[in-house]
């Protein structure tokens, strides 16, 4: 079946969070929460090195609706449930809809780290990989150095599978660094 077909709800609920599909609108709130962290974030995102304007976090965001419809990639928005407010942004990303594998990326409003936001996003939408979209494998892959970030597939019982050694450069760009996978199978 194409992937265009696949019919799943764009949006649920942890404890905690509303988790959804971006949506057209999301650009302020999204783009708030960057600048808010941008120097958090620069160490681990390369994005958060280029120069944006509410204007192109709009544009972006209305791409990222645009390829969930598609499902191309599955960007999923983070909302505290009672306040409603934009936490930050995870997803289901490099996509194979054959096998089907997925793998999760995720960054937080670093106002809001710290209170196990992340670990309960990164477990619902590991969920809903393998309920709802019937994934038979789920990655999370990260910066050998970023010990917040391995800290949540560790937490959540991933395998770590393997380091790749010098298998990016850095956010910055000025040095190589090693990728660690980390996976659940079914």
């Amino acid at each position: 079946m194409k992937p265009i077909l696949n019919d799943f709800p764009d949006e649920f609920y942890s404890e905690r969070l509303l988790i959804r599909k971006p949506m057209p609108g999301d650009g302020q709130a999204v783009y708030e929460a960057m600048q808010a962290s941008i120097e958090e974030l620069k160490p681990w995102m390369p994005w958060a090195h280029r120069k944006q304007n509410e204007l192109d976090v709009e544009a972006n965001m209305r791409d990222a609706h645009a390829k969930f419809l598609t499902r191309e990639d599955l960007r999923l928005h983070l909302y505290d449930k009672e306040t409603g407010q934009f936490i930050g942004s995870s997803g289901l990303h490099r996509i194979n809809w054959d096998v089907p594998k997925f793998e999760i990326g995720y960054w937080i409003d670093s106002r809001y780290s710290g209170r196990g936001y992340i670990t309960e996003a990164v477990e619902a939408i590991t969920n809903f990989a393998f309920t709802e979209l019937k994934a038979r494998r789920v990655e999370i892959r990260c910066d050998s150095k970023n010990v917040r970030s391995k800290a949540i597939p560790e937490r959540l019982g991933f395998n770590l599978e393997g380091i790749l050694i010098n298998d990016a450069f850095s956010a910055e760009g000025n040095e190589l660094r090693d990728t660690c996978i980390f996976a659940k199978t079914l």
